[in-house]
């Protein structure tokens, strides 16, 4: 009942911005939104009833809500830690948008953090790899957790270095880069591995995954190529991930280098790696056996988050809402259009699916919408590299991310910063930055006059 009233006043609350509609493209079909306000990624599906938004604002309580240590008297959030990045999930998506990297030594990790693991060397590890994608690195486990529980010292402060690439266009004009390297100082249980593997991923927006998740395997798998038999250089192929539910290996189609299989793992994996919550999913604690302190911590229950309350999450997850696409009337926006699919960039990011019959969600079934990607894998070249491999991913390659919404970022999250690490500081570094099978598209961009350059720009921050 004190779920239903919390859900009910804060519905109302958005309920006038979902009914200000407009005449533009509607990018998640019915579902579509029409709001350009900060609250733009926020907001439930448009074709939600009231009764069903019910559900959405009890997942994002859950979602927004800070989890605290066990034990305590808020007994439906207790159990974060020991170790965590962060004690709630809005801390990282913040207002349902794109994290960032920090932008220098002085500031922490907040709506980003750092992936490790180690080569996989041994049969055991080939064997491991199955489930786990990776060989996560032995003292630390597969992700550093710089924060604690009070008696347990969180593992490391990550941080980030810049170096400064320069080069020209065609035209003559100059543009710079920054490439980061990761750090972790202070170490709290010893060295790292010799051998380990790093990688910063910011968190990416939570919009239209719902819709994702409705795309048929037969759809997504239609564009892959993977020897690229077409001779058109993309040959994107599938990750092939372990799922939990099921105990088999599926299509992976969640998360940089597409490693989840839907959103009830990827969120419950969020839980337990970024704040230290387990489910049915994930049991037990996030500790490696060096932490024999956080093996010993207080938890919050078996589970910590009950399977209803991941569901309402999950559910939330789902049915977050994609924007509309502003300003499709602008010339500029037209011709900027017609350079993407002159630039070949929308081979891989596909601007049209039709979902399929969603399992539990009928408002995301049978909906014409406009993500701009694949979902698939692709080699994106050395300057991408994280050499880290997930699954079938190898170190070089990522999923395309989607690209709708991507013109309110700066509105929601007061930043424009692109790419898996966010090194891109605007539309431009991120195309520059690609490489590999985006190699031909991203000369094409250099070679561009600065009009087109400009249109092309005003395109993608139309979507």
């Amino acid at each position: 009942m004190k779920y239903t009233l919390l859900a009910t006043t804060l519905g109302a609350l958005l309920l006038p911005a979902l009914a200000n509609s407009e005449t533009a493209v509607k990018s998640g079909g019915d579902t579509t939104v029409f709001d350009k306000s900060r609250n733009a990624f926020s907001l439930p599906a448009r074709n939600l009833s009231i009764l069903r938004r019910d559900n959405f604002f009890i997942g994002n309580a859950f979602f927004k809500q800070p989890w605290v240590a066990a034990p305590a008297s808020t007994k439906a959030r207790d159990g974060l830690g020991p170790l965590f990045n962060t004690n709630t999930c809005q801390s990282c998506h913040v207002k349902d948008g794109r994290g960032r990297p920090p932008l220098n030594d002085d500031e922490d990790f907040l709506s980003a953090l750092v992936r490790l693991s180690i080569p996989a060397t041994t049969d055991a590890h080939q064997a491991q790899l199955i489930q786990s994608g990776v060989i996560p690195e032995p003292t630390y486990g597969d992700q550093l957790q710089p924060s604690a529980i009070p008696g347990i010292k969180g593992e490391g402060r990550p941080a980030i270095s810049y170096e400064e690439i320069t080069g020209e266009f065609a035209d003559g004009s100059p543009y710079s880069l920054i490439k980061p390297t990761p750090r972790i100082d202070d170490l709290n249980y010893g060295e790292l591995h010799p051998d380990t593997l790093m990688s910063v991923r910011v968190a990416p927006p939570m919009i239209g995954l719902g819709l994702l998740d409705a795309i048929s395997e037969a759809d997504i798998l239609a564009n892959a190529d993977p020897e690229d038999e077409d001779k058109d250089g993309i040959s994107g192929r599938p990750n092939q991930v372990w799922d939990v539910q099921l105990k088999q290996t599926v299509l992976g189609r969640f998360g940089w280098k597409a490693n989840q299989p839907n959103i009830a793992q990827q969120s419950a994996g969020a839980f337990h790696g970024d704040l230290g919550v387990n489910s049915e999913l994930h049991p037990g604690q996030n500790c490696t056996a060096a932490q024999v302190d956080c093996h010993k911590a207080i938890d919050g229950g078996t589970p910590e988050i009950p399977a209803e309350i991941l569901d309402k999450v999950v559910f939330y997850s789902s049915t977050l809402a994609v924007p509309a696409r502003r300003g499709t009337k602008n010339p500029e926006v037209a011709r900027g259009e017609a350079m993407f699919t002159q630039a070949n960039c929308s081979s891989c990011h596909q601007p049209e699916f039709k979902t399929g019959t969603h399992s539990s969600i009928a408002e995301l079934s049978n909906q014409t919408i406009n993500p701009y990607s694949d979902l698939l894998l692709h080699d994106m070249g050395e300057g991408l590299a994280d050499n880290r491999p997930d699954f079938l991913a190898s170190g070089k390659e990522w999923r395309t991310p989607p690209l709708w919404g991507i013109g309110l970022t700066k509105t929601v999250n007061a930043h424009t910063r692109f790419l898996h690490d966010g090194r891109a500081r605007n539309l431009s570094e991120a195309i520059l930055w690609h490489g590999g099978e985006a190699e031909a598209s991203k000369q094409q961009y250099i070679g561009m006059p600065k009009a087109d350059r400009d249109a092309l720009i005003a395109f993608l921050n139309s979507l």
